[in-house]
């Protein structure tokens, strides 16, 4: 069998990152134990995802479904009751807080450490353990 070229698979979803993600998201159900559709032919799971997306044999909205729910620590059903919000509808406090609990995991994730001011109020070029003195 040939190798899987990610050149199949865009065909079917033009959006590199988001291939990635759905074939990771697939390679993970595979491995948890979810049948597969197509022959394995000795393959590792992400070659098999791969190869399920570029022949069609699985649904892609039920993976990036599942992908989206496992962003929440709870089902989104069980959040909005996959209740679409229309134009000027409040959105529900546990999917603000969810949003908020994400917005702030990734902003710590993100932020840069801020330097150290010594005594004489230049910052300190501390690298981890190591502090380092600049000569002049």
């Amino acid at each position: 069998m040939a190798r899987v070229t990610v050149e199949d698979c865009i065909l079917h979803v033009p959006n590199r990152f988001e291939l990635v993600l759905l074939s990771a998201q697939r390679a993970k159900q595979i491995s948890s134990g979810n049948p597969l559709t197509i022959e394995r032919d000795n393959d590792k799971d992400a070659v098999v995802s791969l190869r399920e997306i570029a022949d069609e044999t699985i649904p892609l909205d039920q993976i990036e479904e599942s992908l989206i729910q496992s962003f929440f620590k709870r089902p989104v059903s069980d959040i909005a009751d996959k209740k679409l919000l229309t134009k000027g509808e409040e959105i529900p406090v546990e999917v603000e807080e969810a949003f908020k609990d994400a917005a702030q995991h990734i902003a710590v994730q993100q932020a840069p450490a801020e330097p150290e001011i010594d005594a004489e109020g230049g910052e300190d070029m501390s690298f981890g353990n190591d502090n380092v003195e600049a000569e002049d």
